[in-house]
């Protein structure tokens, strides 16, 4: 007889902002070297971490991945496609969820550490009510803590809502989507690594409030990983496995060979003669010490040296590469207008920053449907990114859109979102697409700019105009010593140890990105930036709305114009017809589905999208006329279609007139006129339009008798 096996099991429970949280090690996934499953209500995730015993050759970065695997089943679900039932390419929301993993993480691995890390989170149950994202964040950090790698957390993970003016920590996806505010914050003990907010105009303080009470509240999750560390993590990384450096013979070759001529490089105020200047400079070192050095090691001598140079700058001396002040915009640059044919469209640059947001409106019916574990939504605003090769002058295969392009392009629409029109006044599905022509750095705020005076441009009456910034940092090793630069640029990128991006109106925040090179930012440093990002965004603001000032009266002409019909909600069948066969005639009549959309809601709202007006209101008139209610005492008009007969004696005893497509009435002989008409087609013929008035309406045998006599007697009430 089979013996059952037994898993030794370890399960950790912790006080989660109120709710018990579980992390369990032991019973699943036994061959990674870190494993935790937690749990959170009915929310469960499995996460992974896996570390390779050797460093990868010929890598100069982190080789980091993390994956974030949705399944349909943790929600009892099967994929809503016809064809396709397994899950396929990670959802946009998956990409996001993986993002806000790697963000925090990654800056807490030396900078030289090349052996592969790999970390899968997998949603094995999901209740609908606690969000998986923060626990992933969690139980990731958990399995990293059971691993050999030289990881510097444990960092822990919530999210931070605003309902009624109350902040609550660890809100339930229902309070989450009544709050004006959404806050993903992961954090170490004392410091913040990454910030995901969402808001509606909230202001600065009140973020700043949220992160502090969190920040309280999280340390008895970084108290719980420590204790999973000490009792399962495995040997330390040996000898060989160490993080590679290049030597110190190396570093100090190349620093006595370029160190002068790079400095006066990057004094260069032009970008472009810089960039060629550092590329000229790394050249030359890797023929100068050709065969003596690893060339992998001489660009990554060279690179420390760049990354050093500019930091010592901007601390020291507090110069910037480009020679701006610390709290200095780049020049602006405003168009709208650009494109001929596009429904709305704008050029927004901030130096060598340059974006070019397209707006396109479509029928309600052109929403998107979002098929994940969650609830299936749709979606009408849509923000794309695109960041080409030639962006930055490089030369790069173009394979589908990439987890950077999701994420800026999630940021932009975020920032934007909450100043969309509601649909009731405005029901057009809106898309914008920003095409990044030029980069260095700040492109997703640039994004967000272009696309607020895209919208503008295109009529669309948004609620209020939204600027945003990218701030930098460059700090010292405690950070005690540190500038925060204002509109941050892609050389301050690469040196730097912050990017932290804040959107918003006038009057409050809709967006926040921030992430970090280091070990976290202070509470410090977030409220000066915050305080320098609003003072950076206004001013952007203002140069926008110079150009600008406010949304178009008028749609473009080239965009549909889109009417709304209200019909009694039992006629909707009517409309539609078996199969669709009266929709799809209205939709040919009227010029075919290039020309015209036809959306109906189940409250009998019908939208008719028309690209040209003759057929948007010859639509609007068949869909009045197919749902048209007749009652007593409405004078009509219509086409005699038959003259009827008695079937036993086949006298003519009246005539049927067509009301609508599918409606008509019978009009008795005695009911033609004030006078004796012996035969009905002596006075009326088929095919003739007469007026005739609704005597009687019967619902239950569906008909309707009409009398030409009363009509004309309404018209002329003296000779009646």
């Amino acid at each position: 007889m089979a013996v059952l096996k037994e898993y030794k099991t370890t399960t950790y429970e912790v006080d989660y902002c109120g709710k018990k949280l579980t992390l369990e090690t032991g019973r699943l996934a036994g061959q990674a070297q870190g494993s935790i499953t937690a749990r959170l209500g009915d929310t469960v995730v499995l996460a992974t971490a896996v570390v390779s015993d050797e460093p990868r050759e010929g890598m100069d970065y982190f080789p980091l991945l993390v994956d974030f695997e949705e399944r349909f089943y943790a929600a009892g679900k099967i994929s809503g496609s016809r064809f396709i039932k397994r899950e396929g390419r990670p959802s946009d929301e998956a990409i996001l969820a993986a993002r806000k993993i790697d963000r925090p993480i990654r800056p807490l691995f030396p900078k030289n550490f090349r052996n592969d890390v790999q970390v899968v989170v997998t949603v094995l149950s999901y209740d609908g009510e606690n969000d998986p994202d923060p626990i992933a964040i969690i139980a990731a950090s958990s399995a990293l803590m059971q691993t050999h790698a030289p990881y510097k957390g444990p960092i822990s993970a919530v999210n931070i809502s605003l309902v009624d003016g109350v902040i609550k920590l660890n809100p339930t996806m229902d309070e989450l989507e009544a709050s004006d505010l959404h806050v993903c914050l992961a954090a170490t003990k004392d410091r913040v690594m990454m910030l995901e907010v969402e808001a509606n105009e909230v202001k600065e303080e009140v973020v700043i409030e949220g992160i502090e009470k969190a920040l309280i509240e999280l340390k008895p999750i970084i108290e719980i990983q420590h204790k999973i560390a000490e009792d399962h993590r495995k040997q330390e990384v040996e000898e060989g496995e160490k993080p590679v450096d290049p030597s110190i013979a190396v570093k100090a070759e190349v620093h006595n060979y370029v160190a002068d001529k790079l400095r006066t490089a990057l004094a260069e105020l032009d970008k472009e003669e810089r960039d060629k200047q550092i590329k000229i400079f790394e050249k030359e070192i890797l023929d100068r010490f050709e065969g003596t050095y690893k060339q992998v090691d001489l660009k990554s001598a060279f690179a420390k040296l760049v990354f050093e140079e500019v930091r010592a700058q901007i601390l020291e001396n507090g110069i910037r590469p480009d020679g701006r002040g610390i709290e200095e915009i780049r020049p602006l640059h405003v168009e709208t207008s650009v494109l001929p044919r596009t429904h709305g469209s704008a050029l927004f640059a901030r130096g060598e920053s340059q974006s070019l947001s397209v707006v396109t409106l479509a029928s309600p019916g052109m929403e998107q449907l979002i098929d994940t574990m969650g609830e299936e939504t749709t979606k009408r605003f849509m923000h794309h990114y695109n960041f080409p090769p030639f962006s930055t002058g490089e030369v790069s295969p173009m394979r589908g859109t990439s987890r950077r392009e999701i994420g800026h392009g999630y940021l932009a629409e975020k920032a934007l979102k909450p100043m969309i029109p509601e649909n009731g006044g405005f029901p057009y599905t809106i898309r914008i697409v920003s095409e990044i022509l030029s980069s260095n750095g700040s492109t997703s705020m640039a994004a967000t700019c272009g696309s607020t005076l895209a919208l503008m441009d295109a009529g669309v009456p948004i609620k209020k105009p939204v600027s945003g910034i990218a701030m930098g940092l460059v700090a010292n090793a405690d950070a005690s010593e540190y500038k925060i630069l204002s509109d941050l640029q892609g050389l301050e990128d690469f040196a730097g140890d912050m990017d932290f991006k804040v959107a918003g109106t006038k009057d409050g925040i809709t967006a926040v990105q921030m992430d970090t090179k280091i070990e976290g930012l202070t509470m410090e440093i977030v409220k000066e930036t915050f305080r320098r990002a609003l003072s950076g965004r206004l001013e952007i603001m203002d140069a926008m709305l110079s150009v600008i000032p406010e949304p178009r009266a008028e749609l473009s002409k080239y965009a549909p114009r889109i009417e709304a019909v209200q019909i009694n909600p039992e006629k909707i069948g009517e409309i539609i017809g078996p199969g669709g066969k009266n929709i799809r005639k209205i939709i040919e009549e009227c010029g075919g589905k290039d020309v015209l959309a036809i959306d109906i809601e189940e409250d009998g709202t019908v939208m008719i999208s028309a690209m040209d007006p003759v057929a948007g209101e010859k639509a609007i008139a068949m869909v009045k006329s197919m749902t048209r209610e007749i009652k007593p005492g409405e004078i009509i008009t219509g086409e005699i279609i038959e003259i009827k007969r008695d079937r036993m004696s086949g006298k003519e005893i009246g005539a049927i007139m067509a009301i609508t497509p599918k409606l008509d009435g019978m009009i008795h002989v005695s009911q033609i006129a004030n006078r004796h008409v012996e035969k009905v087609s002596d006075v009326l013929k088929v095919g003739q339009t007469v007026t005739a008035k609704v005597i009687e309406v019967d619902p239950m045998k569906g008909r309707i008798s009409l009398s030409m006599k009363a009509a004309a007697e309404s018209s002329n009430p003296d000779k009646a």
